[in-house]
């Protein structure tokens, strides 16, 4: 995320709250990746907020929807330009929890111009956000008026209270499954939405293919709606809940040849968004 200044959002509308771990990112970009012992310059290098919840509500700002985070802050000069950068996006802080004696989490972050990858070392800070720290008035207080909670696992304790309170006022619950975490399948019960890294659906189900481990999500998870697998480059892959009864006359589809044959059919040379849905 970067800092971006925006009209004021109404505050009538429904918010976005997150739950999750700011981080500092340092990149550089270089042409190419260095070998073992080299030393190279960079062709440009840049310090901004980053992490999944922070430049998730960032964008959420963006598309001019009111949001909050939830979230401990070090009380560094790394966590006071992390905070400073969300509010000037429009991101509200006032629920960020203050750890005088903390270290934020920070990552190198090395962007490969020739391949088009980034390569991240994290370094985790502390102290992590906790369920002793999710008081009955805070939680009432930072749902007030939510209509949909992010998650992704990294503090999964706290999350996994705050999640569990949103599921008893109806807010729906999206989570970012990046990678297996202890614990994350108790937040993945309790999601109404899923967006998922590339290899994340295989490795949770252990299907054959990707296809057939969103289908394997949908079944496991009967509260999802929907899962998206993202692809890089390549965009996304989304598997929805069909929410009509299907008739004794429809034919059975293999979700590997629909998914080939969608593949097949989609225009990757188009510099504008294309969605190519099977319409099943």
């Amino acid at each position: 995320m970067s800092s971006f200044s925006d009209e004021t959002i109404p505050s009538h509308q429904p918010i976005v709250l997150g739950c999750g771990q700011l981080c500092l990112d340092y990149l550089v970009t270089v042409s190419s990746f260095p070998n073992p012992d080299q030393k190279i310059r960079c062709t440009s290098s840049k310090v901004q907020g980053g992490g999944n919840t922070g430049n998730s509500l960032t964008c959420v700002a963006r598309l001019g929807f009111p949001c909050r985070i939830l979230a401990k802050v070090a009380d560094d000069s790394q966590g006071r330009y992390m905070v400073e950068e969300l509010e000037s996006s429009g991101v509200d802080t006032s629920f960020c929890l203050n750890a005088k004696d903390g270290a934020s989490h920070f990552n190198y972050v090395i962007v490969d111009n020739q391949t088009n990858t980034r390569t991240c070392i994290y370094t985790p800070g502390y102290p992590p956000l906790l369920p002793d720290d999710l008081t009955e008035s805070l939680l009432l207080s930072v749902l007030d008026g939510v209509r949909v909670l992010y998650v992704n696992g990294r503090s999964r304790e706290a999350e996994l209270l705050l999640a569990q309170k949103a599921h008893s006022k109806n807010i729906s619950i999206l989570i970012n499954a990046e990678k297996r975490r202890a614990g994350l399948d108790e937040l993945l019960s309790l999601a109404d939405y899923a967006i998922c890294s590339t290899n994340f659906p295989q490795d949770w189900t252990e299907s054959p293919s990707s296809p057939s481990a969103l289908l394997s999500m949908l079944i496991r998870l009967p509260k999802l709606k929907f899962v998206i697998m993202t692809l890089g480059e390549h965009g996304c892959v989304m598997l929805e809940r069909c929410s009509d009864e299907v008739s004794g006359s429809e034919e059975e589809t293999d979700i590997d040849e629909l998914h080939e044959s969608l593949k097949q059919n989609t225009d990757y040379t188009s510099l504008l968004p294309v969605c190519n849905s099977s319409g099943d």
